[in-house]
């Protein structure tokens, strides 16, 4: 069974890995349930996993890049100058274990930090800690995108747990894994997460715009880090973002027309 939090917001948080996991599991095993073999699906899901797996790897490529650029700050300083500076005194910068795990809880109002980012003094842990707080500037804002991001959440959490009650009654054959009902309840489980991962993109691009705009207005800190630099890997970070969203876009349509194709049989 996948379990993922889609109550937390970062720049390479776990959520949408998570998220396409879950997605690619259930699919493909609902495919398979249905009959298997079939070639647009697997177009599909070969394309999206080729995609995820190039940007997964230019990201990984280009925060190790900027992890060689030092700054005088490290992670943990910036992300606590940026909230100070916004007036935001109510939360917490701490490490969390991992590597890209960082991610801002807007439960419990902290901005958590992967050790290394929360440690290193360099252009990429400086450009992941402001954008964690871009979220946590969002949430004291009130950002609409967010506030719609959070409401959705029991949502997609319901979404993730009825897709795998879903696949587990089609494999028991309660509900024949070629009848109509199993195809709709796929896609709208599909609906829940892909509204979710298309409502996530404005969230995450807001939150990067946010943090290059305070870099800017920085002076010495803005200049020691360079705007584009900044830019650069806070792009690839939202990329995995958009992959994500488009990924789930294309398995809905598929099992969308399978439906409406199932309905005119």
């Amino acid at each position: 069974m996948v379990i993922f939090d889609p109550s937390l917001t970062g720049t390479t948080c776990e959520l949408h890995e998570s998220v396409q996991h879950f997605l690619m599991t259930s699919t493909f095993l609902a495919q398979f349930m249905m009959g298997g073999g079939n070639m647009g699906y697997l177009v599909i899901l070969g394309i999206s996993m080729l995609v995820s797996m190039l940007v997964s790897h230019r990201l990984k490529s280009k925060f190790a890049q900027y992890s060689q650029e030092p700054i005088g700050l490290s992670g943990r300083q910036v992300a606590e100058q940026m909230l100070a500076d916004h007036g935001i005194r109510d939360v917490e910068v701490i490490s969390t274990p991992g590597q890209l795990t960082d991610h801002y809880n807007p439960a419990n109002k902290t901005v958590n930090l992967s050790e290394s980012v929360y440690q290193m003094r360099s252009v990429a842990a400086a450009a992941v800690a402001a954008h964690e707080c871009g979220h946590a500037v969002q949430h004291a804002k009130a950002y609409a995108w967010l506030t719609m991001r959070s409401k959705m959440v029991p949502m997609v959490s319901i979404a993730s747990q009825m897709m795998n009650v879903v696949m587990m009654v089609g494999m028991f054959g309660f509900i024949s894994s070629g009848s109509g009902l199993f195809i709709w309840l796929i896609v709208a489980c599909l609906g829940a997460t892909t509204l979710f991962a298309v409502v996530t993109l404005p969230v995450e691009f807001d939150a990067s715009n946010r943090a290059l705009a305070w870099l800017d207005s920085t002076g010495s800190l803005g200049s020691s880090i360079g705007h584009e630099r900044a830019k650069d890997a806070l792009f690839w970070a939202a990329m995995t973002y958009v992959v994500a969203a488009l990924s789930s876009i294309a398995t809905l349509v598929y099992f969308l027309m399978k439906a409406l194709e199932n309905r005119r049989n």
